[in-house]
């Protein structure tokens, strides 16, 4: 037999494949993603993006403010939420709508129930802050807004003392006594007393030169941060 010839050749590499060129991972995510107008059907669908800043904020941020005074989850959740949404990419969108606005901040503020008025507190803290000359643009409405936080400014002191009565076989010498029930609101930051001293220097600091003799005049006991 003949000895087969030893084959000395190198091996065949397999066929290179064509090298695909990948995305970056941000910009493949943003192909899977579809641009679209908030509060349409595509807007709910998945991988949506909403650009809230492209809203017409003279129809949609007076409604949201009108929702200020729903007291029912979850109508009174997408109120607050779209709120905080629109001031935080509103930019200078907000300033020309502030006129529209002082009507639904009264209302809710008239309603004198406790939890709106913390909630309305909160958003008001938020609008004095979401662009330049927002907080200028309150000051000639503070005849509107303010009468409700001077009454309620000092409940702090009442709730204190009414606490303090009602001990008499419980330890509660960590919560609020809202007149019908017990209200635990320091906990839960929504103690009425507490957010208007915070609303009233916020308009202080962002509200101009003006701001302190007006909120002065509406609420008299209330002494300036920016003087001490």
């Amino acid at each position: 037999m003949v000895a087969e010839k030893e084959d000395s050749s190198p091996p065949k590499l397999p066929a290179e494949r064509p090298q695909q060129q990948q995305q970056p991972l941000g910009q493949a995510r943003r192909a899977k993603q579809q641009v679209t107008d908030g509060f349409t059907v595509k807007a709910m669908m998945k991988n949506t993006v909403v650009e809230i800043e492209k809203l017409d904020y003279h129809h949609y941020l007076p409604l949201f403010f009108d929702g200020l005074c729903e007291m029912t989850f979850p109508y009174e959740f997408f109120a607050r939420q779209g709120i905080h949404d629109m001031l935080e990419h509103g930019g200078n969108k907000i300033l020309p709508v502030i006129p529209q606005l002082i009507i639904p901040i009264k209302n809710a503020l008239n309603l004198r129930n406790r939890q709106v008025i913390c909630i309305t507190l909160k958003v008001l803290q938020h609008l004095v802050v979401s662009a330049d000359m927002v907080g200028e643009a309150l000051v000639p409405y503070y005849r509107q807004i303010l009468p409700i936080l001077n009454i309620f400014k000092n409940v702090n002191a009442l709730d204190d003392w009414m606490s303090q009565a009602c001990t008499h076989k419980h330890s509660l010498w960590d919560s609020v006594n809202s007149g019908d029930g017990i209200d635990y609101s320091q906990q839960k930051r929504e103690n009425i007393g507490d957010l208007i001293q915070e609303t009233l220097e916020a308009f202080e600091r962002y509200g101009g030169e003006d701001a302190y003799i007006n909120i002065k005049y509406m609420v008299p006991t209330y002494q300036s941060c920016l003087l001490n």
